[in-house]
């Protein structure tokens, strides 16, 4: 009866390392997608050229995040070609990637350079960024593509 005890105990305690290590417990499916670029609209940058806060009532699930639109019309634009409308480096700070980190962006700061929506976390960000702006475009690209195996 002891050794029963025993092995009820290290049956336990193993159940409960095991939930401890998984993390949260919450499966994959269950994970509601990150919110990509704050909410606020890819293609409107495009279309409208400015930035403007999307809808949950207009939305896309694309790269493991939720996209926001202001319009039906730039949600179906956004489904059709995701990487024509989508910032680079996934929405993080193209000043940031210079430096091999990233950096959660300000969607007000923001701008397209051949055709290709670059975000930056700050207007001081995005002066350092724009000091050279296909010297840094080229040095983030390399990083991204070499450290998060994008692009």
């Amino acid at each position: 009866m002891r050794a029963l005890n025993a092995a009820k105990g290290i049956l336990a305690y193993l159940s409960l390392f095991l939930v401890l290590a998984a993390g949260s417990g919450v499966t994959a499916a269950e994970q509601k997608p990150e919110l990509a670029i704050k909410g606020y609209d890819a293609v409107a940058y495009f279309k409208a050229g400015k930035a403007m806060k999307g809808s949950g009532s207009f939305t896309f699930l694309w790269h493991d995040m939720t996209w926001h639109f202001s319009s039906k019309e730039n949600r179906d634009l956004f489904a059709a070609s995701p990487g024509k409308y989508a910032p680079q480096y996934d929405g993080y700070c193209a000043w940031a990637m210079t430096e091999s980190r990233l950096a959660i962006t300000d969607p007000e700061v923001w701008k397209i350079v051949d055709g290709k929506l670059y975000l930056n976390c700050s207007r001081e960000a995005y002066e350092k960024w724009s000091r050279d702006i296909p010297g840094h475009i080229k040095k983030a690209d390399a990083i991204w593509k070499e450290k998060f195996g994008k692009k």
